[in-house]
């Protein structure tokens, strides 16, 4: 990794997101359109849920930004843009209009209560992994030297194409 950034320094970050309820493509349409920031998105894939209860696939995306929000920052506006898609966190991993995760912040690390960077769990999951390589082909080989393998990684994903 890259030494951190300082304070008001430009960071590239990732952000996954997924929906499952209602009219999924428009709630990732929405979001993107959102990020002042954005530099890239993913194509779309759909995948089968992962954990939490029976509920519908998911529409997952991974956006890449280039922005001088703080990690704290970038989760209240992650948190933001949920509320605007009329998210209600009534279920852990429960079906949702939008789920907005902060995956890769380059060169940054955090170990919070309410925030873990990078994602704990991105690396076991293809549904995030394999959007995310197709923005970050650079990270891949880091990725895979941290356990990242794609054929013991969680979810099936279809590829739906650009948003």
């Amino acid at each position: 990794m890259s030494q951190p950034p300082q304070v008001g320094e430009t960071s590239r970050v990732f952000l996954g997101m997924g929906t499952n309820l209602g009219d999924r493509r428009r709630f990732l349409v929405e979001a993107v359109a959102a990020i002042p920031e954005l530099r890239a998105v993913s194509p779309v894939y759909e995948t089968e849920p992962v954990g939490g209860p029976d509920q519908g696939a998911y529409l997952n995306i991974v956006v890449e930004l280039a922005t001088k929000k703080s990690p704290g920052e970038l989760l209240t506006f992650c948190r933001d843009l949920e509320l605007a898609a009329g998210r209600i966190r009534v279920e852990r991993w429960g079906p949702r209009t939008l789920d907005v995760d902060i995956l890769w912040i380059d060169g940054t690390t955090v170990d919070e209560p309410d925030l873990t960077v990078p994602h704990p769990r991105m690396l076991d999951r293809n549904f995030v992994m394999k959007p995310l390589i197709d923005l970050a082909p650079d990270l891949e080989e880091a990725f895979s030297a941290s356990g990242y393998d794609p054929d013991s990684a969680i979810g099936e994903v279809t590829s739906l194409g650009v948003l």
